[in-house]
């Protein structure tokens, strides 16, 4: 709760709603001002007031004991402007870190966290399709550990593929800070090592440290950013590709008990594609806006690699589609074009990490440099190099270029070489139409491909594929056998004890093995019997994207309506993995409560998700369920 001191603060600049997809593109992190929920201040009041006597009581903290939060959720203002980040009907990941956090007196350490949940590697989307946020009950003064940020750093990224450093989902700039044990040393509170003056002024080693890792990358405009101070209510939302880490306090350590920070996480994600404008979206000049007003970076400095980036991704967020070609490049003739495309080929190939947004920029100007063949051929070329950096930019490059890729990406995902199918698989899910050259080949990597990383991402591109085939009609009969395909790998997919436990190590350090090529994450159990200590990417993706398909009601599930309750009933009875059950649940509730023909199903709701010992409220309660069912089921335990 406010108190007369933090009334007296300055808070961030906060994002006008006008302006929110503009600057998400282009910085990757917007903040909503308490004022712009639409909700009253006492909602924030009563969500502290709860959760401190949870704190207090050192009990745990849940959405279904803060019920104001699951209030909040649906507030107009915030649905309002995720609509705009990431479409209406957008859902919440069940179950993964979206209890509360504390700040305290230690520092993470720069990272990337992975899609949802918990290290399960897929697709990291440069489309706006997974976007975490943040909530803030009380005000956050700046000395009160603000999440600190890297604002401008969502589309560039380092090797993980075969880099253990990274297999496990969070990109790290340092992680030699984690293996020099930093991330465990108490920076500020009683047992510091540090002068007062030191941790007051950020002069610490581990301050250093993270402003160093930063500017090390030689990224053009990133800077490290606290964001703070804020208002009681504000809402942080920003890509979940970009940098971050939970931030120390450097206040009076003997107040933290009595003036907690709290702060709750919620990931979500886009069950429906943009809707394409009556009018055309404006051409913005970048460099011409002047200094952010959030980051206080000067964006003339922002060069055309770094801003043919943002151009893709303003213009699809507002159409969902691919942007026509650059103006700069529209009067060049045929030789200027092709010695052009030579150019960005060769600078797609540059070594070195700090190279990452000029091999990303090279692919992007290459997709809209005005003739689509010659941009999949140099594009599609690089598809096929033993350099992850490369693969990865041509991957995004050809997914810039749009549907016309289809044929180039449907090659790709027979390729022996498992990264190279990956790619394919993962590009046919965020540019191709629904067709049944498509659906076939995605389906044959879900039910054959040896490597669960692969399969994992064909289970995702299932419903990035039925998403798209609603939003333009394309394929739209085909949803059924997308659901089919997705249910059926239920029946084959294993869970496994997870990583971490299965290696005795941290999850940070686990390593592929011969049942599972990628890091499966931690298992929770929530100190429920009927639950283990389990992972399965390819389930939990598959189900992932069953949510996305239910989301358009029963008419779209077609044939595959009854098959599909069937399945989700029996995840949520007997699955021993509780993010399966969260998934199958809000799938269940979604089919149930979005769109029409589902009367009997939403009649006998409750009792069905009454066969879990937990119910997965955020998720819930954003995918139509009324928060008065949450008394209704309490009072039938």
């Amino acid at each position: 709760m406010s108190t007369d001191k933090n009334k007296e603060f300055s808070a961030v600049a906060y994002t006008a709603p006008e302006n929110l997809v503009q600057e998400f593109a282009s910085r990757g992190l917007v903040v909503l001002a308490p004022e712009d929920l639409g909700v009253s201040p006492e909602v924030h009041a009563r969500v502290y007031e709860v959760e401190k006597a949870a704190h207090d009581a050192k009990g745990r903290v849940t959405p279904s004991g803060v019920p104001a939060v699951l209030e909040l959720l649906n507030a107009p203002g915030l649905v309002d402007a995720c609509n705009k980040l990431a479409g209406e009907h957008w859902a919440i990941v069940p179950f993964t870190h979206n209890a509360s956090f504390t700040s305290g007196g230690r520092d993470q350490h720069w990272h990337k966290d992975d899609n949802g949940p918990y290290n399960s590697r897929k697709q990291r989307h440069h489309q706006a399709v997974q976007i975490e946020m943040l909530y803030y009950p009380q005000d956050v003064l700046e000395d009160m550990g603000p999440t600190a940020t890297v604002p401008f750093s969502q589309y560039w990224t380092n090797n993980h593929e075969e880099n253990h450093d990274n297999f496990a989902g969070a990109d790290h700039l340092d992680f030699e800070y984690q293996l020099d044990g930093m991330e465990r040393e108490p920076i500020s509170g009683p047992d510091a090592k540090y002068d007062v003056e030191d941790i007051v002024n950020r002069n610490t080693a581990h301050d250093i440290r993270m402003r160093d890792a930063v500017m090390n990358t030689g990224w053009p405009l990133v800077r490290s950013m606290e964001a703070g101070p804020l208002r009681a209510g504000s809402v942080v939302f920003y890509s979940h590709n970009t940098y971050h880490r939970g931030n120390h306090r450097r206040d009076d350590w003997r107040t933290w008990q009595s003036n907690p920070r709290f702060m709750w996480r919620f990931w979500i994600y886009r069950t429906s594609d943009p809707v394409a404008p009556v009018t055309e979206p404006a051409e913005v000049n970048w460099p011409g806006l002047g200094v952010d007003p959030l980051s206080k970076v000067d964006l003339s400095a922002a060069g055309d690699d770094v801003t043919s980036v943002w151009r893709y991704h303003h213009y699809w967020m507002q159409t969902g589609k691919t942007p026509p070609p650059r103006p700069e490049v529209a009067a060049l003739e045929t030789g200027e074009r092709t010695a052009e495309a030579d150019r960005l080929f060769e600078q797609l190939h540059r070594k070195g990490n700090a190279a990452e947004p000029m091999r990303i920029g090279a692919a992007y100007k290459l997709a809209s440099i005005g003739d689509t063949a010659l941009a999949i051929k140099h594009l599609g070329q690089a598809l096929y190099t033993d350099r992850e950096s490369v693969r990865r930019a041509a991957t995004y490059g050809l997914i810039a270029v749009g549907e016309e890729a289809t044929a180039t990406f449907l090659e790709a995902a027979t390729s022996p070489i498992r990264w190279v199918r990956k790619a394919g698989v993962y590009g046919l899910g965020d540019t191709s139409q629904l067709s049944k050259e498509v659906l076939d080949v995605v389906a044959m990597r879900l039910r054959e491909d040896s490597s669960v990383y692969v399969r994992s991402v064909a289970a995702g591109t299932l419903g990035c594929l039925g998403r798209r085939a609603i939003s333009t009609g394309i394929g739209k009969d085909l949803i059924p056998a997308c659901l089919d395909a997705l249910i059926e790998s239920l029946g084959r997919e294993q869970n496994r004890l997870a990583m971490d436990l299965a290696q005795g190590r941290s999850i940070k350090f686990a390593r592929p093995t011969d049942d599972c090529d990628v890091c499966e994450g931690n298992g929770v159990d929530f100190d429920h019997a009927r639950f283990k200590k389990v992972r399965s990417a390819v389930r939990e993706n598959a189900l992932w994207s069953v949510v996305i398909l239910c989301s358009h009601g029963a008419q779209a599930t077609g044939a595959a309506f009854d098959s599909t309750i069937t399945a989700l009933r029996e995840v949520i009875r007997t699955d021993e993995n509780a993010i399966s059950v969260g998934f199958a649940m809000d799938a269940l509730n979604r089919l149930a409560n979005l769109g029409e023909g589902a009367g009997d199903l939403r009649a006998n709701l409750l009792p069905m998700l009454r066969e879990s010992p937990i119910q997965a409220w955020e998720a819930l309660v954003r995918g139509g369920l009324g928060v008065d069912a949450l008394a209704e089921i309490k009072a039938g335990e």
